[in-house]
């Protein structure tokens, strides 16, 4: 795993440029492609429930709540129970999040790999690689969250609120990018998800 600590939140991204691009399974059908797109549907949960995270970002900066309300907004939410558990705008969507990528690193895509007698490795690396980047923008924007809640000031409202928007930035990236290039071989070599 790399240390991602060190870099700027500037410098966190998933270097799209050198993404590969997965081989073609001539074998799959279009119903092995929607199986495959099952992750799309599981993807769309995860973005519609950061997309309640973005809201009350933008309404803090729409002048509707100061900072200084931020937790009363947070906790007036439907997924109050989640985001007192864990203490931060992250909450346990960003807890799921990981989850779902420790499970495709565990499972998924080693079963892609073997499945496919290991023409999908650069691909499967690739997305590993931008596993940590979103996991190292988890851990920052709980960190980020936590600080604005102990001291709701205006500039640790900016760095949250940068925070959350890198990770919503990256995690759409990732998600297009694992969804293209894995629909047929999720389909074809694990039938479903």
């Amino acid at each position: 795993m790399t240390d991602l600590s060190a870099q700027s939140l500037d410098d966190l991204d998933l270097d799209e440029a050198s993404r590969p691009k997965a081989p073609k399974v001539p074998a799959a059908t279009d119903m092995h492609r929607r199986q495959g797109r099952q992750l799309t549907a599981i993807h769309r949960h995860y973005l519609m429930e950061m997309a309640q995270i973005g809201a009350v970002l933008a309404r803090i900066e729409a002048g509707d709540a100061p900072p200084e309300n931020l937790k009363r907004i947070v906790l007036s939410l439907d997924m109050s129970e989640n985001f007192r558990a864990f203490g931060s705008l992250c909450g346990r969507e960003c807890q799921v999040l990981k989850f779902h990528h420790d499970i495709e690193g565990a499972d998924m895509f080693p079963r892609i790999q073997a499945a496919g007698g290991g023409m999908f490795r650069e691909v499967v690396a690739k997305l590993l690689a931008e596993h940590e980047v979103v996991h190292e923008l988890i851990i920052r924007l709980d960190r980020a969250a936590d600080t604005l809640i102990e001291n709701p000031s205006e500039a640790n409202f900016g760095q949250a609120a940068a925070t959350y928007r890198k990770l919503e930035e990256v995690v759409r990236s990732h998600f297009g990018y694992e969804e293209t290039e894995l629909v047929e071989a999720i389909g074809y070599y694990l039938g479903s998800i």
